[in-house]
């Protein structure tokens, strides 16, 4: 696993708090919830492309 991986998810993180705070001041509260399911979206799809790497690791490592 790489530390870039660890810093991009976290950038996201504070980029989708701070836009969700920015939304909920200006009364969009469903605008700030679907920027808060947005970047949970993104950072799971991340995640699935590192476990499929990972899945494919190991599937070459024990020869499966």
């Amino acid at each position: 696993m790489d530390v870039d991986l660890i810093f991009r998810i976290a950038a996201v993180g504070i980029i989708v708090a701070v836009l969700n705070q920015v939304l909920i001041r200006s009364g969009r509260e469903e605008q700030a919830m679907m920027t808060t399911l947005a970047g949970i979206i993104v950072v799971l799809m991340m995640l699935v492309q590192q476990i499929s790497i990972l899945f494919n690791t190991i599937k070459s490592v024990f020869g499966l």
